[in-house]
């Protein structure tokens, strides 16, 4: 029994220990939200007074103002500027290093400034004035400096990690196109270069040269073909390849083997044989 009143009272002392821890937590949270508005809202009182004075007031005051408003301006553009690279960039570390030690410089300068708007003599704030313009230049300068270093850093990345990006989707469409590549497979049987002028035609034959063809028996000589047909004319129609029924292959016997013209015998009736499409006659019958 006392061992469960101690494991419930240890339960209970947890809680109220993660009650009060969760309550700091919330009173601090709530505690910076306040502070950090009331910080932004008195800065922006500050920055529409001193852009009041820079534009109402001529004269050492408005100079004053001026210098404290571009100063003012700069360096809060210049720390937003590194506070939100920083969180991408590891390597802004040490620029945000370097722009805390110019807060220094900046903070004394701006003290400075807001100390000389009530000093009452005039004349010796205007002898100051080209020594604090000078000051108030070589610290935005250096902010400026900053600022747009880290703003081109970031932009270059964006640019390469754009450009890579890019490149992937440019080999991810040609992979999805991959029917429009410019070496297409070729049909089995087809040549693999069209062919160009000139192709089939025969060894010997010019293809620029169309000369044309000679009329049956015009110009042929006895002894030799021109230089311009190809080929012996063949059969003409209704003429069969062979020699015809009758014919001897070769010159008969008495006749000369000469290139003169020959006289044509009559078949004889006896070697004819018939042709194929005719019927045979048939032997007469005597009664």
């Amino acid at each position: 029994m006392e061992d469960v009143i101690t494991i419930l009272a240890l339960i209970f002392l947890a809680f109220v220990a993660l009650g009060v821890y969760a309550t700091v937590k919330a009173v601090g949270a709530a505690k910076r939200g306040v502070d950090r508005t009331i910080t932004q809202a008195r800065r922006t009182v500050e920055d529409t007074t001193l852009r009041a004075k820079s534009y109402g007031q001529p004269g050492v005051a408005g100079e004053l103002a001026q210098l404290r408003l571009s100063l003012r301006t700069s360096m809060r553009a210049t720390q937003e500027a590194l506070h939100a690279g920083v969180a991408e960039d590891a390597s802004l570390s040490e620029s945000l290093a370097l722009f805390r030690r110019l807060s220094a410089h900046g903070l004394q300068l701006d003290d400075e400034l807001k100390r000389l708007e009530r000093e009452p003599d005039r004349a010796t704030i205007a002898s100051l004035l080209p020594q604090l313009k000078e000051r108030t230049q070589q610290i935005t300068h250096s902010a400026e400096s900053l600022r747009w270093a880290a703003r081109d850093r970031a932009r270059q990345f964006a640019d390469d990690d754009l450009d890579a990006l890019n490149a992937q989707i440019d080999i991810e469409a040609g992979a999805l196109r991959h029917w429009t590549q410019e070496d297409q497979p070729q049909v089995p049987g087809a040549p693999a270069n069209p062919p160009g002028p000139g192709a089939g035609t025969p060894p010997g034959h010019d293809s620029g040269v169309d000369w044309p063809e000679p009329a049956p028996g015009e110009g042929k000589s006895d002894t030799a073909e021109g230089p311009w047909t190809e080929q012996a004319e063949g059969p003409r129609p209704g003429q069969a390849d062979g020699p015809r029924p009758g014919q001897a292959d070769g010159p008969r016997p008495g006749q000369a083997d000469d290139k003169g013209p020959q006289a044509i015998s009559a078949p004889d009736p006896r070697l004819h044989t018939g042709y194929p499409w005719q019927k045979s006659t048939r032997p007469e019958t005597t009664n």
